[in-house]
């Protein structure tokens, strides 16, 4: 039996981008807020943060843990969205349907 996948949700990605996930998403402010690091917090770059993060494994493990927390919190999101608009859309048709059942009396 072959494993499809694996269960590490950063499996294939780079430190790059995860940064530049998290930045173009979140932006430096946020980012600063969450990880309070002096390369977010002044004058901050993807490449003086890259190198400060490849030579500071906490800290890198902090940046990771921070992605796969906003990685779930948008699959959430996501998933809230799509069962709002499924129940929108049942209600929706069950409307339609009630008017026409009320229109043949």
């Amino acid at each position: 039996m072959s494993d499809s996948g694996s269960n590490d949700p950063l499996h294939g990605l780079t430190l790059q981008a995860i940064l530049d996930d998290l930045v173009s998403r979140r932006g430096w402010p946020w980012l600063a807020e969450q990880i309070p690091l002096r390369c977010f917090t002044h004058e901050p770059s993807i490449t003086s943060s890259l190198r400060f993060l490849r030579q500071t494994p906490w800290a890198r493990t902090k940046v990771e843990r921070l992605y796969v927390k906003e990685q779930r919190r948008i699959k959430r999101n996501v998933r809230r969205k799509w069962r709002a608009n499924a129940k929108r859309a049942h209600d929706a048709a069950r409307d339609a349907t009630a008017e026409d059942t009320s229109g043949d009396e």
